[in-house]
Protein backbone atom coordinates (compact mmCIF):
# COMPACT_ATOMS: atom_id res chain seq x y z
CA UNK A 1 0.00 0.00 0.00
CA UNK A 2 1.39 3.36 -1.26
CA UNK A 3 2.25 5.60 1.69
CA UNK A 4 0.32 9.07 1.82
CA UNK A 5 1.96 11.74 0.74
CA UNK A 6 0.68 14.18 3.43
CA UNK A 7 2.56 14.01 6.65
CA UNK A 8 1.22 15.62 9.86
CA UNK A 9 4.07 16.60 12.79
CA UNK A 10 3.20 15.60 16.05
CA UNK A 11 1.20 17.83 18.13
CA UNK A 12 2.47 20.12 20.22
CA UNK A 13 1.47 21.07 24.03
CA UNK A 14 0.23 24.57 24.70
CA UNK A 15 2.60 27.04 26.30
CA UNK A 16 0.30 27.26 29.24
CA UNK A 17 0.77 23.29 30.00
CA UNK A 18 4.11 23.99 30.54
CA UNK A 19 3.42 26.84 33.05
CA UNK A 20 1.02 24.81 34.75
CA UNK A 21 3.58 21.72 35.43
CA UNK A 22 6.04 24.63 36.37
CA UNK A 23 3.67 25.65 38.85
CA UNK A 24 2.51 22.60 40.37
CA UNK A 25 6.09 22.03 40.95
CA UNK A 26 7.23 25.12 42.28
CA UNK A 27 4.24 24.34 44.81
CA UNK A 28 5.19 21.49 45.93
CA UNK A 29 8.66 22.87 46.85
CA UNK A 30 7.30 25.50 48.64
CA UNK A 31 4.84 22.94 50.74
CA UNK A 32 7.62 20.39 51.66
CA UNK A 33 10.04 23.24 52.56
CA UNK A 34 6.92 25.13 54.93
CA UNK A 35 6.25 21.37 56.06
CA UNK A 36 9.92 20.23 56.93
CA UNK A 37 10.76 24.16 58.99
CA UNK A 38 6.94 24.48 60.38
CA UNK A 39 7.08 20.40 62.28
CA UNK A 40 10.60 20.55 63.69
CA UNK A 41 11.08 19.98 66.97
CA UNK A 42 12.62 23.00 68.86
CA UNK A 43 15.28 21.96 71.55
CA UNK A 44 15.47 23.52 74.38
CA UNK A 45 19.29 25.45 73.90
CA UNK A 46 17.07 27.07 71.18
CA UNK A 47 14.38 27.99 73.27
CA UNK A 48 16.94 29.26 75.95
CA UNK A 49 18.32 31.50 72.87
CA UNK A 50 15.41 32.70 72.19
CA UNK A 51 15.45 34.76 75.39
CA UNK A 52 17.14 38.21 75.67
CA UNK A 53 20.58 37.38 76.86
CA UNK A 54 20.49 40.11 79.26
CA UNK A 55 17.95 38.12 81.64
CA UNK A 56 19.47 34.71 81.62
CA UNK A 57 22.86 33.63 83.15
CA UNK A 58 24.84 30.40 82.31
CA UNK A 59 24.32 28.83 85.61
CA UNK A 60 20.31 29.50 84.92
CA UNK A 61 20.26 28.17 81.60
CA UNK A 62 21.84 24.79 82.69
CA UNK A 63 19.75 24.74 85.60
CA UNK A 64 17.01 25.18 83.44
CA UNK A 65 18.58 22.51 81.12
CA UNK A 66 19.12 19.82 83.69
CA UNK A 67 15.53 20.75 85.62
CA UNK A 68 13.70 20.22 81.70
CA UNK A 69 15.16 16.83 80.84
CA UNK A 70 14.63 15.70 84.99
CA UNK A 71 11.05 16.43 84.73
CA UNK A 72 11.21 13.95 81.28
CA UNK A 73 13.03 11.64 83.25
CA UNK A 74 10.44 11.32 86.09
CA UNK A 75 7.26 10.97 83.62
CA UNK A 76 9.15 8.36 81.82
CA UNK A 77 8.91 6.52 85.16
CA UNK A 78 5.72 7.80 85.98
CA UNK A 79 4.42 5.90 82.93
CA UNK A 80 6.52 2.73 83.71
CA UNK A 81 5.23 2.76 87.43
CA UNK A 82 1.84 3.31 85.91
CA UNK A 83 1.88 0.23 83.36
CA UNK A 84 1.52 2.57 80.59
CA UNK A 85 5.04 1.76 79.18
CA UNK A 86 6.71 -1.43 79.04
CA UNK A 87 10.29 -1.65 80.89
CA UNK A 88 12.13 -2.33 77.62
CA UNK A 89 10.80 0.76 75.85
CA UNK A 90 11.01 2.66 79.47
CA UNK A 91 14.63 2.12 79.04
CA UNK A 92 14.72 3.52 75.18
CA UNK A 93 13.41 6.34 76.00
CA UNK A 94 15.69 6.85 78.96
CA UNK A 95 18.97 6.30 76.76
CA UNK A 96 17.28 9.13 74.24
CA UNK A 97 16.97 11.24 76.81
CA UNK A 98 20.47 11.38 78.33
CA UNK A 99 22.36 11.12 74.67
CA UNK A 100 19.99 14.50 73.84
CA UNK A 101 20.82 15.93 77.05
CA UNK A 102 24.81 15.26 76.44
CA UNK A 103 24.79 16.84 73.16
CA UNK A 104 22.14 19.63 73.78
CA UNK A 105 24.74 20.91 77.12
CA UNK A 106 27.77 19.68 75.31
CA UNK A 107 27.34 19.76 71.10
CA UNK A 108 28.57 16.21 71.77
CA UNK A 109 26.88 13.68 69.08
CA UNK A 110 26.11 11.45 71.75
CA UNK A 111 23.23 10.52 70.22
CA UNK A 112 24.48 9.22 66.90
CA UNK A 113 27.31 7.52 68.88
CA UNK A 114 27.85 3.92 69.55
CA UNK A 115 28.96 2.79 73.73
CA UNK A 116 32.37 1.85 72.37
CA UNK A 117 32.69 5.14 70.39
CA UNK A 118 31.74 7.54 73.70
CA UNK A 119 34.21 5.49 75.66
CA UNK A 120 36.94 6.55 73.17
CA UNK A 121 36.16 9.86 73.45
CA UNK A 122 36.43 9.60 77.47
CA UNK A 123 33.04 11.00 77.89
CA UNK A 124 31.88 11.27 81.85
CA UNK A 125 31.71 8.13 83.40
CA UNK A 126 28.04 8.33 84.57
CA UNK A 127 27.12 8.35 80.82
CA UNK A 128 29.58 4.91 80.48
CA UNK A 129 27.66 3.85 83.29
CA UNK A 130 24.69 3.98 82.86
CA UNK A 131 24.78 2.80 78.97
CA UNK A 132 26.53 -0.36 79.94
CA UNK A 133 24.63 -1.33 83.44
CA UNK A 134 21.30 -0.22 82.21
CA UNK A 135 20.02 0.83 78.12
CA UNK A 136 22.25 -1.26 76.63
CA UNK A 137 21.15 -4.64 78.41
CA UNK A 138 17.47 -3.41 78.26
CA UNK A 139 17.47 -2.58 74.39
CA UNK A 140 19.76 -5.47 73.05
CA UNK A 141 20.18 -8.55 75.40
CA UNK A 142 17.09 -11.21 74.50
CA UNK A 143 16.55 -11.68 78.37
CA UNK A 144 14.88 -9.35 80.69
CA UNK A 145 14.99 -6.27 80.94
CA UNK A 146 17.11 -3.96 83.32
CA UNK A 147 14.54 -2.52 85.94
CA UNK A 148 13.69 1.22 84.69
CA UNK A 149 13.68 2.78 87.57
CA UNK A 150 17.09 1.96 88.13
CA UNK A 151 17.82 3.37 84.67
CA UNK A 152 15.81 6.35 86.01
CA UNK A 153 17.89 7.09 88.52
CA UNK A 154 20.68 6.58 86.74
CA UNK A 155 19.55 8.98 84.08
CA UNK A 156 19.30 11.31 87.19
CA UNK A 157 23.21 11.07 87.75
CA UNK A 158 24.14 11.74 84.19
CA UNK A 159 21.62 14.89 84.23
CA UNK A 160 23.05 16.44 87.56
CA UNK A 161 26.72 15.30 86.93
CA UNK A 162 27.58 16.07 83.28
CA UNK A 163 29.97 18.79 83.17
Amino acid sequence: MPAPDDLYPPTQYGGGWLLLAFGIILFIVIAAILLVLLTRPKRVADAIADQPEAQLTLPEVVARLQGDYLHQIDAIERAYRERTLPPREANVRLSRLVRRYVNEYSGLEAPVLSLQDLQQLGVNPSLIDALRRHYYPSIFRSGPPVDPVAGAEAARTVVRSWR
